[in-house]
């Protein structure tokens, strides 16, 4: 699974006009999900998130987690992010993960996400059509790949 963190002050997500995930302070989070993900890159990345310490202290130093300043996360399903564009000017997407096999993943990352950090995590509309809006504190952003842990 791939994951683009962005540290936002705020974030949403809407489909057709509706709003239908937003959260205040905390982490927008992308998803990819391919073939070769399962229920321990769900682990690693649902922990890895809950405790990356992306957060100011009180000394505006980043030294805080999700947890520690109880952060929300909004998650939203992005097939994109495992595109390659090795070849030619047309991203090929043949690492992602089919619809059928994403979306039970994905849906997995979000439970085990919520249970990690205690409170319900708001999502997109896996396969939508989604206009996403942020405003990016920092700005942070982080890329984690559990197929790639540095």
């Amino acid at each position: 699974m791939r994951v683009l963190v962005q540290r936002v002050s705020q974030a949403a997500v809407e489909v057709e006009g509706r709003t239908v995930g937003e959260i205040g302070a905390g982490a927008l989070l992308l998803v990819g999900v391919e073939e070769a993900d399962g229920p321990d890159d769900i682990v690693w990345l649902a922990r890895k998130i809950s405790q990356l310490r992306i957060f100011n202290d009180e000394a505006g130093v980043m030294n805080r987690s999700l947890l520690d300043c109880g952060g929300d996360a909004l998650v939203v399903s992005q097939f994109t992010l495992h595109a390659s564009v090795k070849k030619g000017n047309r991203p090929s997407y043949s690492r992602a993960a089919r619809g059928e096999i994403s979306q039970p993943l994905f849906d997995r990352f979000v439970a085990e996400l919520a249970a990690t950090l205690g409170k319900p995590v708001p999502t997109g509309v896996f396969g939508a059509d989604m206009q996403v809006s942020l405003i990016n504190d920092g700005p942070v952003t982080i890329w984690l790949d559990s197929q790639n842990p540095e």
